[in-house]
């Protein structure tokens, strides 16, 4: 027997999951299987706590902290501090004919996953999803002089490791 509130979940997921994966995926730096797992923690998360989600003045902003919240938890599990993670499987053949532009994405996202959890973060939302500051500090549950800060040092960040290869001249604090 489905519920009101199941039924306004559902409508829910339908519409947003596609976007949230999107989302995810960029908070972890292309790590699929890893935005997936957290897409999964956060639609949990948002369903234990549908009424306050329902009730929120900005549910965009609601959302977004509740991921990003799923990705500091799961940064903070034990068993991750420990893996090693590898562009690719050993014994394996590389993959030759790549598009041009995969080297930068693929370095992109290598330095993206480079940063901490919420450096990342601040990143994301301000250059992928053009936040304004306010608005990704609401997502971070931070102020606006730790996004500023956080941005501007993840930004350094990715300078030093892309410099040769992917200036980020025209990126502005």
């Amino acid at each position: 027997m489905s519920t009101e509130r199941d039924e306004q979940f559902h409508s829910f997921v339908l519409d947003r999951r596609a976007s949230l994966v999107r989302t995810a995926t960029l908070l972890t730096a292309g790590d699929g299987h890893l935005a997936e797992d957290l897409v999964q923690a956060t639609l949990t998360k948002l369903y234990v706590a549908w009424p306050s989600f329902r009730r929120a003045d900005n549910p965009d902003g609601y959302l977004r902290r509740t991921l990003v919240n799923a990705l500091v938890d799961e940064k903070r599990r034990w068993w991750r501090r420990h893996e090693r993670p590898m562009s690719e499987v050993p014994d394996r053949p590389g993959v030759e004919g790549s598009p041009p532009g995969d080297e930068v994405d693929a370095g992109l996202r290598t330095a993206l996953r480079e940063l901490p959890p919420r450096m990342r973060s601040a990143v994301v939302f301000r250059y992928f999803y053009d936040l304004d500051v306010a608005d990704t500090a609401d997502a971070l549950g931070c102020s606006v002089g730790t996004v500023k800060s956080q941005t501007a040092r993840a930004l350094d960040r990715l300078r030093t490791v892309l410099a040769p290869s992917l200036p980020l001249t025209g990126v502005t604090r």
